[in-house]
């Protein structure tokens, strides 16, 4: 479909087209054209009827997204649709098929480039004369696809604003780049239009953070290697590749942000620590907190972004079930004693843990911290972050703490005795200290902390309880699949409690809103252990995990994979999800 009469889609046309194919109902497109008139709802008639956001009895009160809506506006243009995912847009390859000026005139993006043709995104079906013009300069055919004119829109800045970034810090002596502005607070999304003036590190560092928020990234990885720097981004526990930069510039970029988390650039040799405050074009304030390593090639940096939004989330949205999170709270309401949560690294502790102290900093109550480092700034508690290098440790830190009229505790880590040891202290002083532990599991709290010397009358006498955690990927409500249950996958599961087969099970799919992986987002699951008489008395008598967890079990303990084995059958993850991060021990089989 190569027209040229160069007319610009027009919503009454697609509002009509809606209405043949029973999307919207007569009275919808009428009402439709008149709130668009009165609110003066501009762009593209895709993005006009979005925003009113219909909902389609066809699509069963589905409401009308931007991408349901191109879809249809593809269909009814006989084009093939495309969800654009810049983590699938080759960069340097679509750039170099036209100029940023050819594609804004004419409103379109090229998304994919093969051997033997050019898939490019148009907005206007209509206005193609261009097409047989550029195909004569490619040599190739163009095959024409329509996406969401708002998303083809950003990414053209986007993507030829790094292109060009990249090429102008190319030809840049970046050593000889100083960037003397130590800003504690980035306004992301502020830097304009590219021009001959503006330092490309600070562009390529400011499209990096927002690709990242935007894509739900928790974590940016700059790694160096012999010839080029790659960036990577973990999204919902795995990682994908982004880009590839010459290694120059891959370490300018380092620089960039080591200067932004006033961090020592020079310092090439020994890992650093720092962190960013940064704020979103919305006005979303983000922290990030930097990790530097020296590699083989040079200097690597991960950026871990911490979303404050999480501070304003319930149990029930981390994944607790009524029963754990009513004990929980129990716990975390008593005035003196240990609480303590376990898991391995980015297991969802800091989270859990700051949805907690958030709960109890009210008003009538001191809560203080000693962190390594302070992961996310809270107004309500007073937080004290550990500096080894003048000797300002955990354990320092808390008795720093005791002298400031704390009502409760946070320690990040119990790590060693001393530790322990003044984090006892401080309880038995009439304090709820709060604090996390490495461990596989709730019961292996106790033997671990026996096994760093802590005696177990102390034990018996302040700790309260343990919580254990892991986070398992979600399915994408868009596109799972219900399946017929397996009994065998269930049995092994399950195998040692009765838990009964549930009717249906749920298996990804994959589609264009998870990125085909079938998942998107994640929750928690949890095994709560909380301390009573008999498992005080079995922690007197033995230093073994075995016995204790039994004790556990049969005072109501929920073990990770039977928490897990709940979300399955309630359809949130799979069996193999909940087997992958918590399958049954040695010690359990």
């Amino acid at each position: 479909m190569q027209a040229s009469s160069n007319r610009k889609p027009d919503i009454i046309r697609f509002l009509h087209g809606l209405e043949v194919s029973e999307v919207i109902t007569a009275d919808q497109a009428k009402q439709a054209v008149k709130e668009v008139r009165q609110k003066s709802i501009n762009g593209h008639p895709v993005n006009q009827v979005a925003k009113l956001k219909l909902k389609s009895k066809k699509l069963r009160g589905k409401s009308l997204s931007a991408e349901l809506l191109s879809e249809e506006f593809a269909l009814q243009h006989q084009l093939p649709y495309i969800r654009l995912d810049p983590l699938k847009i080759k960069v340097d390859e679509v750039t170099a098929v036209m100029s940023k000026a050819f594609a804004i005139r004419h409103n379109i993006l090229a998304c994919e480039v093969r051997p033997d043709k050019v898939s490019i995104a148009i907005q206007e079906p209509e206005n193609t004369a261009w097409v047989s013009g550029l195909e004569q300069i490619l040599r190739k055919p163009v095959e024409l696809i329509f996406a969401n004119p708002e998303t083809v829109s950003r990414l053209q800045k986007e993507l030829y604003t790094l292109s060009s970034s990249i090429k102008g810090a190319s030809g840049e002596n970046l050593q000889d780049v100083k960037v003397a502005n130590l800003e504690q607070l980035l306004e992301v999304g502020n830097v304009g239009e590219l021009d001959a003036n503006d330092q490309h590190v600070v562009q390529i560092v400011d499209w990096l953070l927002q690709y990242a928020f935007s894509e739900r990234a928790s974590d940016i990885h700059i790694e160096p290697r012999r010839d080029t720097g790659n960036i990577r981004l973990r999204i919902d526990g795995v990682l994908h590749n982004v880009y590839q930069m010459p290694a120059n510039i891959s370490a300018a970029v380092i620089a960039r942000f080591k200067i932004l988390g006033r961090m020592d650039v020079a310092e090439r040799r020994k890992p650093l620590d720092g962190r960013i405050k940064t704020k979103t074009p919305n006005g979303l304030e983000i922290e990030l907190r930097l990790s530097t390593m020296p590699t083989a090639f040079g200097e690597k940096l991960v950026a871990r972004i911490f979303d404050p939004t999480v501070l304003l989330r319930d149990f029930s949205e981390l994944g607790l079930n009524k029963d754990t999170e009513l004990v929980w709270k129990e716990l975390n309401n008593q005035s003196t004693g240990i609480v303590l949560l376990t898991g391995p690294t980015g297991s969802g502790k800091t989270t859990t843990l700051y949805t907690t102290l958030k709960l109890l900093a009210t008003p009538q109550v001191n809560v203080c911290t000693i962190e390594d480092p302070i992961e996310m700034v809270e107004p309500a508690f007073n937080q004290m972050q550990v500096h080894h290098d003048i000797d300002v440790g955990f354990a320092n830190g808390v008795r720093a703490l005791l002298r400031q009229d704390p009502d409760i505790i946070m320690i990040g880590e119990i790590r060693d005795r001393e530790t322990a040891d003044i984090a006892i202290q401080a309880a038995l002083t009439g304090h709820l200290v709060i604090s996390t532990l490495h461990t596989n599991d709730a019961a292996s709290a106790i033997t671990r902390l026996q096994d760093i010397g802590v005696p177990s009358y102390l034990l018996n006498a302040t700790l309260l309880g343990v919580m254990a955690q892991r986070l398992v990927r979600t399915l994408c409500s868009h596109c799972k699949l219900a399946v017929e249950p397996d009994q065998q996958a269930w049995t092994e599961l399950t195998q040692g409690f009765d838990v009964p087969l549930p009717k249906l099970m749920f298996e990804p799919k994959g589609c264009d809103e998870c990125r085909q992986s079938g998942y998107i987002g994640r929750q928690g699951i949890y095994e709560l252990l909380k301390l009573d008489a008999k498992i005080k008395k079995v922690a007197t008598q033995t230093d073994e995990v075995d016995p204790i967890r039994k004790v556990a079990i049969e005072n109501g303990m929920t073990l990770l994979r039977i928490s897990g084995a709940q979300k399955v059958a309630e359809g949130t993850t799979t069996i193999q999800e909940i087997m992958r991060v918590a399958a049954p021990s040695m010690e359990e089989l």
